[in-house]
C-alpha cells in the first residue's frame, strides 16, 4: 500500500528552477485600481531532503512585530477598577457593621434609662402615696367663701 523506503541514495540530477510571479495584493479603495509589478521577486530556496527529494518554495521573513508606542501598564485598568471596588466593598462592611453594632448598644442605653426612669419616679409615687405621716404641715390653707365682684372691683 505504501511505497518502499528506499535503501539506496537517489543520484542527483539536475532541476529546473521556475520563477513564480506573485499577484498584486487586493486593496479595497473607491478608486480603481492598476495592477503592478512588485519591485523584487523574492527569491525560490530549493532544499535536499536526505532520501533525495527536492522541495522548492519561497523562503520565508518573520514577521516583525509593530512599534510599541505607548507603555502599557502590567495590569490592566479593568482588574485596577475591580480590585478598588472590593476593597471598597470591604471598607462599607466594616464601617456597616460598626454602624449597626453602635445603633444596637445605643437602643440598649436608651431602653435602659427609660426603665430606670419609670422605677425611680414610681417609687416616687409610691413614696408619695404610701407615707404613714401623720397630718401634713407646711401645706396652704385656702378657705372658699362667697366673693362679690361689682364694678370690677373684689368685696372679699
Amino acid at each position: 500500500m505504501y511505497p518502499e523506503h528506499p535503501t539506496t541514495r537517489h543520484p542527483v540530477t539536475a532541476v529546473e528552477v521556475h520563477q513564480p510571479m506573485p499577484l498584486a495584493p487586493t486593496v479595497a479603495a473607491t478608486a480603481p485600481t492598476v495592477a503592478m509589478q512588485p519591485g523584487t521577486v523574492p527569491a525560490v530556496a530549493s532544499i535536499v531532503l536526505p532520501d533525495g527529494r527536492i522541495v522548492t518554495g519561497y523562503s520565508l521573513t518573520p514577521m516583525q512585530p509593530d512599534p510599541v508606542t505607548t507603555i502599557k501598564p502590567p495590569v490592566s485598568r479593568a482588574a485596577v477598577n475591580i480590585a478598588l471596588g472590593g476593597i471598597g466593598f470591604l471598607a462599607v462592611c466594616g464601617g456597616l457593621i460598626l454602624l449597626t453594632s453602635f445603633i444596637a448598644a445605643l437602643t440598649a442605653l436608651i431602653t435602659q434609662l427609660i426603665i430606670l426612669a419609670a422605677v425611680i419616679f414610681g417609687g416616687w409615687i409610691a413614696v408619695q402615696v404610701f407615707s404613714t405621716r401623720g397630718p401634713r404641715e407646711g401645706g396652704t390653707t385656702v378657705n372658699i367663701r362667697k366673693a362679690v365682684i361689682k364694678r370690677n372691683k373684689f368685696y372679699g
